[in-house]
């Protein structure tokens, strides 16, 4: 592929992953604020809907490696993204003919959750086949601002757009953003799976995979230290709304602000991660990101009244900065280190561990803020957090300046490689 085929292919990639997310921010705000304001929902049931969001990671995150690498990388994520925009636009109908329930978002927060994970890991495993090694991380870096910027907008925009359409209705602009998404990957170039006469069994290939990552001394860290952040975030999503609607009492159009300030702390995040780790080194840098998320959650329940709006907006910006230099550095250096045929399967082992915390931490807030409300269940999972940073001190990390540093003689030897041969994508 020649370099401006590649670059254009880049940028259609670029612009169906940003139309789908500024929808998916808008729905983000729309969807528990349909759960609170239309049918009233509990705080058990708010962190229900917040664990579908995620739970298939936990049910499908290992499989998903291996279902990618089985099918074409094009029609995977087209796939993925009509499934979303189907399952999304089923609310409004329901609501118009009166019979819209909480089990129904439950429903739908599933069927999203599982396109999401076969479009996340089909996505992640496409990047390094039309971006050089040496762009890897500024690309990366690229979409993790992008994505700020759409957290930065997309909430702002939808809390405006419920309180002109209402929070049902806006759900329908989600919709419509998967379906623009999927048209425009269908413009991209299709890559052929070469199938064998037989595959390895499913079970073979995810072990593969899982040893490859659990047993690495540089991803295997990283993944632990994104998993407590990750366990936290679950906890956040679910409990946010809550706490801004019936704890601090905030109007729509404000919530929507609020939620979309961590965008600001993305952005800046995503902008500033290659200058930190070239200055500091990748491997301090993910440390010194550790320690800023557990400032950051410690922040976000402080106060009352205005006070609390501005701790938890500045708590905000500072965990999600410290989040995102994480996951952009771990996740190139496990797109550059990982063996071009195991790479799906190694986005897919660090997906279903990490991401599969999300779903926890969103069950186990609902459960523990009924009895103790959101502000103090907040407070107890920004003590875990804590464990981001150990999980990197209590590891090879803490030595290394850069995660490449580590010497290669030293990493696990890579599992025998399956009896046949899987063509190119």
């Amino acid at each position: 592929m020649h370099v401006e085929d590649r670059a254009g292919v880049f940028w259609r990639w670029w612009t169906a992953g940003t139309t789908s997310m500024v929808g998916s921010a808008v729905g983000a705000v729309a969807l528990p604020l349909t759960a609170l304001t239309v049918l009233d929902a509990t705080a058990f049931e708010m962190g229900l809907i917040a664990a579908a969001s995620y739970v298939a990671w936990i049910v499908i995150g290992l499989p998903a490696g291996v279902i990618v690498q089985r099918l074409p990388l094009r029609g995977a994520q087209i796939g993925a993204d009509l499934a979303r925009a189907v399952a999304v636009a089923s609310i409004p109908l329901a609501w118009w003919w009166g019979h819209l329930t909480v089990a129904h978002l439950v429903i739908t927060a599933l069927v999203v959750s599982f396109a999401n994970v076969l479009f996340d890991v089909a996505n992640s495993t496409f990047l390094p086949s039309i971006v050089d090694r040496e762009q890897l991380q500024s690309r990366n870096s690229l979409t993790s601002a992008t994505h700020a910027a759409t957290l930065l907008s997309g909430p702002s925009l939808g809390g405006l757009a419920v309180q002109a359409l209402g929070a049902v209705p806006t759900l329908l602009v989600d919709s419509a953003s998967y379906l623009v998404s999927a048209a425009l990957l269908r413009t991209l170039p299709a890559r052929r799976v070469d199938a064998p006469d037989r595959w390895p069994p499913v079970g073979e290939l995810i072990r593969e995979g899982w040893r490859f990552v659990a047993h690495h001394p540089v991803m295997a860290p990283g993944m632990w230290a994104a998993t407590a952040m990750n366990f936290v975030c679950g906890a956040q999503f679910a409990l946010f709304p809550l706490y801004l609607v019936r704890e601090l009492h905030a109007p729509a159009g404000l919530v929507g602000v609020l939620l979309a300030v961590e965008g600001v702390g993305a952005l800046v995040g995503a902008a500033l991660t290659t200058r930190i780790t070239a200055r500091i080194g990748t491997a301090r840098a993910l440390i010194v990101a550790g320690f800023t998320t557990v400032a950051g959650a410690f922040l976000i329940p402080w106060g009352t009244g205005w006070p609390a709006y501005a701790a938890f907006a500045g708590g905000s910006i500072v965990f999600s900065l410290g989040t995102v230099v994480l996951s952009v550095t771990t996740r190139t250096y496990r797109q550059i280190a990982s063996p071009p045929d195991l790479l799906s399967r190694v986005m897919a082992t660090v997906r279903f561990v990490s991401w599969g915390a999300i779903p926890v931490g969103g069950l186990v807030a609902g459960a523990l803020a009924g009895p103790l409300g959101a502000r103090a269940t907040l407070f107890i999972f920004a003590t875990s957090v804590v464990c981001a940073p150990l999980a990197l001190l209590l590891s090879p990390v803490r030595h290394l300046r850069d995660l490449t540093d580590h010497d290669r003689d030293d990493d696990p030897p890579r599992p025998a490689e399956p009896a046949v041969t899987v063509g190119g994508r």
